[in-house]
């Protein structure tokens, strides 16, 4: 194979894909607004995903604080 049929038949292979792609409006709004509900889909749980650890990291401060404070009482210091 040359370069001249090479080239020809990227060109043929490309005008298929243009020919097999033709959607209507209706259907490339639909691929467009699925598109964006999966990246408002992956937002949220990004977003759960970061408050959820966030709280927890305060939790478990919170709770460090009362074991201090409890270790701190029982063992005389008021």
């Amino acid at each position: 194979m040359n370069q001249d049929e090479r080239t020809q038949l990227i060109a043929d292979i490309a005008e298929a894909f243009k020919a097999s792609s033709n959607l209507s409006d209706d259907e490339v709004r639909w691929v467009k607004l699925a598109i964006h509900r999966q990246e408002q889909s992956i937002k949220l749980r990004q977003a759960i995903i970061e408050k959820t650890l966030g709280g927890l990291v305060w939790t478990a401060l919170a709770a460090l604080g009362y074991i201090l404070i409890d270790f701190v009482k029982n063992h005389g210091f008021k």
